[in-house]
């Protein structure tokens, strides 16, 4: 029963085999509910047990070769607070099963590849995880997950890197690229180019004057300020390693630039790389209501949010 212990009070039919029981003895067992077919071949031993982890290992045992990937990877990990609702399981490309009920199969031909060899239940690498989540559900999950996984010291930027390089056919393989490589180098300054690219210029925004000193030392620099109407934008492109230290030094440094009349504004990744548009209406909003004279303008976008906020406000870029 030290197999059953390890595995959540589960055993295999290949496993009770090997041990010696017959298949009589473990109907009878079955007959009596001393034991619950939870799946096809996969048996709980120890009657009440209904938690996720328990259904989550039932379904890896039933399905040989595989691994916990996806959610139920980045659950158990520590990436995802919520279990998922069904579980899921990478397999190599060439088995061919049927998925238990609850049990969401991916199919890789390299799956072995990615299953971290070092704990079991199985599942696959933190990194492979990341990418994997990081293919579902919205951008703003993506960033969070990113951010949960370099806050936790669970991987580095560099090493998701190295995995996506393999991962060509990502749905978002170009912004994790520019993303990661951008924090891993610990500089903002792609962000930067993107914000005056396509937060500013399309928009008819004034460009600003980038690492903006308001300091008579001149040591603390902003990544854009607008002195006209003492207006500054920090672009933090921090993914999870900012720590307590970090946003205290910029606590800090916001409070002595608002003692000089300055507002500072922060602009995250997804601000910047996904809502461009949004972040365009609320920046020109900001400028506004400091004195800039000017208006803003709808950019080539169709849903550019200047043509949605204000259709018979702003000037046209087309």
């Amino acid at each position: 029963m030290c197999v059953a212990a390890e595995q959540s009070g589960l055993l295999t039919r290949a496993q009770c085999l090997a041990a010696g029981m017959t298949d009589p003895a473990i109907r009878w067992r079955l007959s009596r509910g001393h034991w619950i077919a939870v799946h096809h071949g996969v048996y709980l031993t120890v009657r009440g047990r209904d938690d996720w982890r328990t259904g989550a290992v039932a379904a890896q045992l039933a399905v040989d070769g595989s691994a916990w990937s996806h959610r139920s990877a980045a659950f158990v990990h520590g990436l995802n607070a919520v279990p998922p609702e069904h579980i899921d399981l990478v397999i190599d490309a060439r088995h061919r099963i049927r998925p238990p009920r609850g049990v969401v199969l991916h199919r890789r031909a390299d799956a072995d590849d990615a299953v971290d060899p070092l704990h079991w239940p199985w599942r696959t690498t933190v990194e492979e995880t990341v990418l994997d989540v990081s293919a579902l559900g919205s951008v703003d999950d993506m960033f969070a997950v990113l951010g949960r996984a370099f806050q936790r010291r669970l991987t580095t930027e560099q090493a998701v890197l190295a995995r996506l390089a393999a991962r060509t056919r990502h749905p978002r393989r170009e912004l994790l690229q520019l993303v990661l490589a951008d924090a891993a180098d610990g500089a903002e300054s792609a962000m930067e180019v993107r914000f005056v690219r396509d937060v500013l210029r399309p928009h008819g925004l004034p460009i600003g004057v980038r690492q903006r000193s308001t300091s008579p030392d001149r040591r603390e620099r902003h990544d854009v300020g607008f002195p006209e109407q003492r207006v500054l934008v920090e672009l933090d492109g921090r993914l999870g390693h900012e720590g307590r230290e970090a946003r205290v030094k910029d606590g800090r440094r916001d409070r002595r630039s608002a003692a000089g009349g300055w507002l500072t504004v922060r602009a995250f990744w997804p601000d910047v790389a996904v809502t461009p548009c949004e972040l365009a209406v609320e920046v020109a909003a900001i400028l506004e209501s400091r004195g800039w004279r000017d208006t803003g303008r709808t950019c080539r976008r169709r849903e550019c949010a200047f043509r949605l906020e204000s259709p018979g406000g702003a000037k046209s870029a087309l």
